[in-house]
């Protein structure tokens, strides 16, 4: 996930991840009657929940500890730390008997060459900080440009600003948008601005909630490279430049580029099971430049690294599941996007489901199950099959006597180019920059008020600060799905290969750790 309190000058970006918690999550504890025994494993009769045992995936955090530690102090792609993560994972997996393919692949990544400007020249002078805790930031694929030039506010009071051409009706040639954050893409407001001549936009945040994505700088992205300088500011910001007035005069610069890197994912399955009814697990192994990423996201790694390894002692599964390490998702879930775009319709039909875990030990968890009925306002329609998904993990942790609850597909993880190939979806998350409330402690106990992981993109997110019950809970989730997929995927596809189809990507409010409106 990139997403850091102050950003490094060369910083990639595409999108990332981590899903809010939506306000009308509905809280799952007692699910009614059982499925039928041949749909899922009875919980009580889970074999690989009982293997995977919370001091082995502690283990691996801890080796992916050291080696961050050693390496420049992260796991970031096309760093040392990722390379030698990635030559662990492999060594763990043929030891448990697999044979871990390399898959690589060339992107397009957007850097940031120095720190973006803006600042205020007229009615007075005045200096805004950049960065996620600070004023604000440069959004992903912003073009470059140092401009200075009268601010003019486009319908700044309205959701709708800055989404229709008609609104920059007689706008100044070369002077800077100032726009709100609403219902458009960022990428609409920027092309609108660009085409009625202004030379930047600035898109203020709507400050509509009390989530730290709603109330500071937006980290979003224009998708594809603007033609315009584009920067995300605070409401605060916002509200300052729109009462400046009519002699309000901006600086805006951006020093970015578009540069090509290479990485790679991944992916070990096993030897036995249908070959056209595939189960695939992932997690991102990569983190960001800010820190060691042992929650984000050593800990799905970890986790779905020990589920891989003690599979085979169940024998011969009934579908093939597939592990997946994903590289580069922290600059836009390419590693994952890249892996799906490649694959033939054949292989993609062969995929029954896709499984994501990212962040499963969050010092002030929630458990968290992805959205697969559609039901939040957040989330875009999952393929169909995803709600059986969600049923399974609620089954898990109704059986436990656990409370469980939604979280939305929104776009923040990799599950997003399997859902756009129309790959049933699902998954556990433990929280990261959400905040947590009253009614959650309740069930999980910690802190109201404070986000799940204030860690999240940070140096922190060490393993000091991992939360222990929550890795042991989710786990337990992820090796009881995994065990259940791979004898029996009835009720998500009804066993049986299936077109798959492509769904639209308009409907997605994320890329990543980015917004995208």
């Amino acid at each position: 996930m990139r997403t850091s309190s102050g950003r490094s000058p060369r910083k990639a970006g595409t999108a990332k991840r981590r899903l809010a918690v939506g306000a009308a999550a509905v809280m799952v504890l007692s699910l009614g009657s059982a499925p039928a025994a041949q749909a899922t494993t009875p919980v009580d009769e889970a074999q690989l929940p009982t293997l995977v045992r919370t001091a082995a995936i502690k283990q691996h955090l801890q080796n992916l500890t050291t080696i961050a530690e050693y390496n420049g102090g992260n796991r970031a792609t096309g760093t040392p730390g990722y390379d030698v993560a990635a030559k662990y994972v492999i060594d763990q997996l043929k030891r448990a008997g697999y044979q871990p393919v390399k898959h690589t692949y060339e992107f397009s990544e957007w850097v940031e060459n120095s720190e973006p400007v803006l600042a205020q020249t007229a009615p007075e002078a005045v200096e805004y900080a950049s960065g996620l805790d600070a004023d604000f930031l440069a959004m992903s694929y912003s073009g470059s440009g140092d401009v200075t030039a009268p601010g003019v506010p486009v319908n700044a009071d309205s959701a709708t600003s800055g989404c229709a051409a008609s609104e920059f009706a007689g706008f100044p040639a070369g002077a800077v948008a100032i726009v709100k954050r609403g219902t458009c893409p960022f990428s609409q407001k920027a092309t609108n601005a660009a085409e009625a001549g202004a030379g930047a936009v600035i898109v203020f945040n709507h400050g509509a909630t009390t989530d730290p994505s709603d109330t500071g700088p937006i980290n979003g992205t224009v998708t594809d490279l603007a033609d315009i300088p584009v920067l995300g500011a605070s409401p605060e910001v916002g509200a300052a430049l729109v009462a400046a007035g009519d002699e309000l005069e901006l600086r805006v610069r951006v020093d970015a580029e578009i540069v090509t890197s290479n990485s790679y994912n991944i992916t070990a399955e096993t030897k036995g099971g249908k070959k056209d009814n595939v189960v695939v697990v992932g997690a991102h192994l990569d983190g960001v430049e800010e820190g060691p990423g042992i929650n984000d996201n050593g800990s799905g790694v970890a986790a779905i690294l020990e589920v891989a390894k003690q599979l085979p002692k169940l024998g011969t599964p009934e579908n093939k599941v597939r592990f997946a390490f994903w590289g580069s998702e922290e600059v836009g879930l390419v590693g994952s996007t890249k892996y799906v775009e490649a694959l033939s319709e054949k292989e993609l039909e062969r995929i029954a489901l896709y499984l994501n875990f990212d962040m499963i030990g969050s010092e002030n968890y929630a458990r968290l199950i992805y959205d697969g009925r559609g039901e939040l306002p957040g989330s875009v329609a999952p393929p169909s099959g995803s709600g059986a998904i969600q049923r399974t993990f609620e089954n898990y942790f109704s059986a436990k006597g656990l409370v469980a609850e939604p979280t939305e597909f929104s776009g923040r993880s990799d599950y997003q180019a399997f859902m756009l190939a129309g790959i049933p979806s699902g998954g556990l998350f433990s929280g990261a920059d959400g905040i947590k409330t009253e009614a959650q402690v309740a069930h999980y106990g910690g802190t109201a008020g404070v986000q799940f992981d204030r860690n999240y993109h940070t140096p922190d997110d060490t393993i000091e600060n991992i939360n222990w019950d929550s890795v042991t809970e989710l786990s337990g989730g992820i090796a009881y799905s995994v065990e259940t997929f791979a004898q029996s995927t009835l009720p998500v596809n009804g066993v049986a290969p299936f077109s798959l189809g492509t769904q639209s990507s308009s409907g997605f409010d994320r890329v990543g750790s980015y917004w995208v409106r």
